[in-house]
């Protein structure tokens, strides 16, 4: 049953026979009664006074009345000023449970051939380095994103870009043939990522090692520091050693290529396990070395026809003075792309792989001006979804002890992460007695949901837009807003339902209209009732955050009930009954809900 539906049009008809005029249903004004109140729902009358002529008291009560003796959702009603309080039939509430029940994903929608096809790119990781912890913001954003519009009723291509090209990737090949002496993953016994990773690390040592030997030599000769250091950068021998590589791989010199796919065979096999341990995944890859070149023809077709133009050093740009930007550089003087070409090229061949209607790009804030640029490109460029692509610009991810830099190694590998997080989920288990009677396996496995449920509900409970500062040892908390809390509830009332069973107790399929219902578990009901509203909500406001809270609050409202009634020792078989029922749809949409963050839900703890 949609209460708010009967209500509407009891409503609209209480108007047309009270004040005899029509009225949309968009004047029909509904919200959640105020918890000082008397009523699950209220109706604002003030947007009909001009209709009935009438004092906002006066207009509520008569409408109020007629909507009372008329629908067979509304018990009674009281006025507060201009506000129409409804309280809703315990029958209503009955049937709406009943509608919660029969539906396994209840609150979703679901994607047709037609629906619209919506295209996410996250991830877009260096060849050059693992993963740390703002790639794993970045990831953990852009899988619930694919989860929450997939449950919106679209169709979802998850894709990722894999930026395997460029001067940063030739810096850990070149550091690697000086000092690798050939070693591999296999004879280090490193993952691919981390090995490759510190050769870029090597490589900036012994960089800046040579430009700060440089920049002494040239202030010694009698130039200021500033512009010592800008001509040392410029001119260290390993930087031009790693142009010069560049500049072979782009003109497919055989040795140059061959180490490259060596190299990044290494890292893709390493990032495959770490994908995998945080549980997301993609439909379709793309990479950059394939892209560029696309994005290149794209450019010198835009050149052609006039939307950009050359400079006299040969370099390709766009002006966008008339959009109140700047000009853009496209192609570098020696025929180089850049990132912006090789956005172009990946739209290109994604535009040819699939007839996407949206494009969603979850990329930190730091390149809100990138995709305001490429916006305007590609819509110039004829891309139908260009002008109306999605940045989902999110806020980087800091520690309590500052931000993380990649070149000097002192990132937060996302693998150490998730290890760390899995035995402080497992010590902290153990602690609180949350192993009892469980083999080794089950406590490795519960371990792994909470550790991970942990970190992934830690970070997506906070709007994306803001930047944070994650804390391990506050995510892993059995009490207040955390992964953990929410996913110890959901494991009670598994272990209640199995009790039940256990005790012979069968629920019934549909839900009998004379089911008795205290005002806990209607506003439990009414609760479950505004899941499908947030899944909705988190779809256009393209908010995880919104899931993430909206499971909090259900979990916060169960418990509170839980701590008032008894569910297995009800007074009644009839009672017995209906708080199992609401308690088994709490269970699911609570894993519902979670799933959409990437979150699993563990049935004991």
């Amino acid at each position: 049953m949609n209460i708010e539906k009967e209500i509407c049009r009891a409503a609209q008809e209480a108007v047309k026979t009270l004040y005899g005029q029509d009225v949309d249903e968009k004047m029909i004004q509904l919200q959640k009664t105020k918890r000082e109140f008397e009523g699950s729902l209220t109706l604002v009358v003030f947007p009909l006074l001009r209709i009935s002529h009438k004092k906002p008291e006066d207009t509520a009560q008569e409408i109020g009345q007629y909507v009372a003796e008329h629908c067979d959702a509304v018990e009674k009603f009281n006025v507060v000023k201009g506000f129409l309080n409804i309280v809703v039939s315990r029958a209503a509430w009955a049937a709406l449970l009943d509608d919660i029940n029969a539906d396994p994903t209840y609150g979703h929608k679901h994607a047709g051939e037609h629906s619209p096809l919506v295209m996410i790119e996250y991830s877009s990781p260096n060849t050059n380095k693992p993963l740390h912890l703002g790639h794993v913001r970045n990831n953990l954003l852009g899988w619930s994103l694919a989860q929450i519009m997939e449950a919106n009723g679209n169709r979802v291509v998850k894709t990722n870009i894999v930026n395997d090209r460029g001067i940063h990737i030739c810096k850990s090949m070149l550091a690697w043939l000086k000092w690798g002496n050939g070693e591999t993953p296999e004879t280090s016994g490193k993952k691919g990522d981390h090995l490759i990773g510190d050769y870029y690390v090597a490589f900036d040592k012994h960089y800046r090692a040579e430009v700060k030997e440089l920049a002494a030599r040239f202030v010694a000769e009698g130039m200021d520091e500033e512009a010592a250091t800008e001509k040392a950068k410029a001119e260290a021998p390993l930087i031009k050693e790693a142009h010069e590589m560049l500049v072979k791989w782009e003109q497919g010199d055989p040795e140059v290529r061959a180490l490259w796919q060596k190299m990044n065979s290494w890292v893709y096999a390493g990032f495959d396990q770490t994908y995998k341990t945080m549980g997301v995944s993609f439909d379709k890859i793309y990479y950059e070395s394939n892209t560029y070149l696309v994005g290149k023809k794209k450019v010198e077709e835009g050149l052609a026809k006039g939307l950009f133009f050359r400079k006299p050093d040969n370099s390709v740009w766009a002006d966008l003075t008339d959009e109140g930007l700047d000009q853009k550089l496209l192609l570098r003087s020696d025929g180089t792309s850049v990132y912006m070409t090789q956005d172009i090229g990946t739209a290109e061949m994604r535009f040819a792989d699939y007839p996407i209607d949206k494009m969603i790009y979850v990329v930190g804030n730091e390149q809100n001006y990138h995709f305001q640029v490429l916006s305007i490109l590609l819509d110039r460029l004829g891309f139908k979804w260009g002008k109306e692509l999605v940045h989902f610009s999110y806020g980087m991810v800091e520690l309590p002890n500052g931000k993380m830099k990649s070149r000097e190694g002192t990132v937060v590998d996302a693998d150490d992460l998730f290890a760390e997080m899995v035995a402080d989920a497992r010590q902290t288990s153990e602690e609180l007695g949350k192993f009892k009677d469980m083999s080794e396996a089950e406590r490795d496995e519960i371990a792994r949901i909470v550790g991970l449920g942990a970190l992934k509900y830690f970070i997506l409970k906070v709007d994306a837009r803001k930047n944070m500062l994650f804390n391990p040892a506050e995510s892993i908390d059995f009490n207040g807003n955390t992964g953990p809390f929410i996913q110890y509830t959901y494991a009670r009332i598994r272990s209640i339902l199995r009790k039940a069973e256990a005790e012979g107790i069968v629920l019934p399929e549909h839900v009998d209209a004379s089911l008795p219902l205290n005002d806990k578990e209607t506003e439990l009901i009414q609760k479950m009732k505004e899941y499908g509203a947030a899944v909705e909500q988190a779809g256009k406001d393209y908010s995880p955050s919104g899931i993430a809270n909206y499971c909090y609050e259900l979990t916060k409202e169960f418990n509170q009930f839980y701590h008032d009634f008894s569910i297995l020792g009800a007074d009644t078989a009839e009672e017995k009954t209906a708080r199992l029922l609401i308690a088994k749809n709490v269970a699911k949409v609570i894993k519902n809900g979670m799933a959409l963050l990437g979150i699993e839900v563990p049935e004991r703890m």
